[in-house]
């Protein structure tokens, strides 16, 4: 009975974390719709509602290291886990392990290949070289 409590608590904060996220994103959306549409009936042009971003530099590493180092520490716990269904939670941590390893193993090679940022000499802005 525990066990299915646990489940149930788990399995509904997962179900209540997407739910916020997916309100949190059609709200945000349905906002950026009613700017737009306001904008419009006061005659801007679209070209000047959303003026081009720059590209920001992407630090993949980062978020594939640490990814990694998540995966590895629930790998760790799904193998101390107590004595029920042993060799299924072995096989689960074996697994995500796996992953885990790989995911940091592609962040260090990330790390290592991405391109640097540097000064530019047409201005004091950074620009990416790629090496």
């Amino acid at each position: 009975m525990e066990e299915a409590l646990v489940v149930f608590i788990v399995f509904a904060s997962m179900t209540a974390t997407v739910i916020v996220i997916g309100l949190t994103i059609y709200f945000a959306k349905r906002l950026e719709h009613k700017q737009i549409l306001a904008a419009i009936e006061k005659g801007t042009p679209l070209s000047e509602l959303r003026p081009p971003k720059p590209k920001p530099v992407e630090l993949h590493w980062i978020r594939h290291f640490t990814s990694g180092i998540i995966m590895l520490a629930i790998a760790l716990g799904f193998a101390l886990v107590g004595p029920g269904h042993k060799d299924m939670m072995l096989f689960v941590a074996f697994i995500l392990g796996g992953v885990g390893i790989a995911n940091v193993i592609r962040g260090l090679l990330y790390r290592k290949y991405q391109p640097r940022v540097e000064p530019s000499d047409k201005d004091n802005n950074a620009a990416i070289r790629r090496t």
